[in-house]
């Protein structure tokens, strides 16, 4: 152990960043990496501290006395503060706002205020303000004497004698100006803000859409109370695609990383959702004992069976995939069902035309050469496949398409939309087309 530590402080003395110091950390041992924190310096403690893993910050967290424990939490970014406040127990979110100064009590009871899921959750007060009637000269000034603190420097933001917004400009337009130029005079009325009631996933919208570095948060009347940086909102939107992927693929999202998570946890987020699709595809057995009768004097046509229910389930997760991500980066809104739909069925019946000529040419292709004897009724067996590909894909694409826009307006996740979701219905409902389609076509020959 002390080897380890050893080495860590010596290359801790090179000046490494915060970040690559947090790499380092997280390979420790659990005692290790504590001793190793706790003799970093109070500044190394608080920019490493940013950088670490939820779970590791909370090892840390118990392992502090409460002096250690609020000289970090005390010089934290608040953002990155409330972000590790709503991970902490209720018991341990009072005990550590108690160790906050009344200044920064205050901003961290302010923050906590607002609902989980808005921006406002994420917004840091550390920015600089100016007054419209400053010079440049009293601009840079300002920012010489409050810019230390401040979370960013790229926009500084203009406000009048009531703190409401007027406008914001970038860093390099007051460089740039002559220094008696006022700042009413380098104004142009043209910016953005985000309400501080915004849910995040419009907020991130925002963001992708005026590609800002950071952006101001205001209240309903237009009250500047806090900016949102850039680094936050691609923490959040990692986290976001993450619980989306995870829940994509038919299960829960993980609390932490795969790598830390126990064998018990992952079990117990894949189980259920394993259980409710297994119960799914019991349909897709009591489909086909519907359909014995037909199975027994045609057996030729069970071959096809995975070959039909798979092409389905799989054009159905493409296009629950594209709806889904179109939906999270904001291109499909609601409103959009109608196109979809009509853009859908055609992409469906083309792929479903593609296919179903591929089906058919290899049954062909298997019966000329003599691979295969499927009979004399071949034809007719290879235009069943043929039309219950096209069918079985149109109804795949149409179902993975649709039920994003059904979730997402019943209150649910799109991503809960998952691919093992969409391929269970696709299989029940595609074996009852195929064996539909097979019995109108062979009935009389083969049935």
């Amino acid at each position: 152990m002390e080897d380890k530590n050893d080495k860590f402080m010596e290359n801790n003395m090179l000046n490494q960043h915060p970040a690559d110091i947090a790499e380092q950390l997280a390979e420790l041992d659990v005692k290790s990496r504590n001793i190793a924190f706790y003799m970093l310096s109070n500044e190394d403690k608080v920019e490493v501290f940013s950088y670490l893993e939820p779970d590791i910050q909370h090892d840390i967290v118990k392992s502090l006395t409460d002096k250690d424990l609020a000289e970090v939490l005390n010089n934290l970014d608040p953002d990155d503060r409330t972000e590790l406040f709503e991970t902490f127990p209720d018991e341990l979110i009072k005990h550590s706002i108690n160790l906050l100064n009344p200044e920064e009590r205050s901003i961290a009871l302010n923050l906590i205020g607002y609902k989980e899921d808005s921006i406002a959750r994420l917004m840091t007060p550390l920015y600089i303000q100016v007054k419209e009637y400053y010079t440049v000269k009293q601009v840079l000034e300002h920012i010489k004497k409050y810019g230390k603190k401040a979370e960013t420097l790229t926009y500084i933001f203009i406000v009048d004698g009531k703190n409401r917004l007027i406008d914001d400009l970038k860093i390099g337009e007051i460089l740039l100006a002559d220094e008696d130029t006022k700042v009413e005079d380098l104004m142009d009325h043209n910016f953005v803000s985000i309400s501080t009631t915004t849910p995040l996933e419009e907020a991130l919208e925002v963001f992708d859409k005026y590609d800002r570095s950071a952006m101001p948060i205001v209240t309903e009347n237009n009250v500047l109370v806090g900016i949102v940086t850039f680094d936050d909102i691609l923490d959040r939107m990692k986290m976001r695609d993450t619980e989306d992927i995870q829940k994509f693929g038919g299960m829960e999202e993980l609390d932490v990383s795969y790598t830390k998570t126990p064998i018990a946890q992952l079990i117990k987020k894949r189980a259920g959702w394993l259980v409710i699709l297994f119960v799914g595809e019991m349909f897709t057995a009591s489909a086909m004992s519907y359909y014995d009768e037909e199975i027994a004097k045609a057996v030729v046509l069970a071959l096809f069976v995975p070959l039909i229910i798979s092409s389905g389930g799989n054009s159905g997760s493409q296009a629950a995939s594209l709806i889904i991500r179109a939906m999270a980066l904001g291109e499909l809104k609601l409103k959009d069902w109608w196109y979809v739909m009509k853009k859908e069925f055609a992409s469906g019946l083309i792929l479903g035309g593609i296919l179903g000529l591929v089906g058919f040419i290899r049954i062909a292709i298997w019966q000329v050469t003599g691979i295969y004897d499927y009979g004399e009724y071949w034809i007719f067996i290879g235009l069943t496949v043929a039309l219950s590909l096209i069918a079985i894909v149109l109804w795949g694409t149409l179902s993975g398409s649709l039920v994003p826009f059904i979730l997402r307006k019943i209150g649910f996740d799109p991503a809960t939309a998952s691919s093992p979701f969409v391929a269970t219905l696709v299989d029940v409902s595609g074996l009852i087309i195929y064996f539909t389609i097979a019995a109108t076509l062979l009935s009389g020959k083969l049935l």
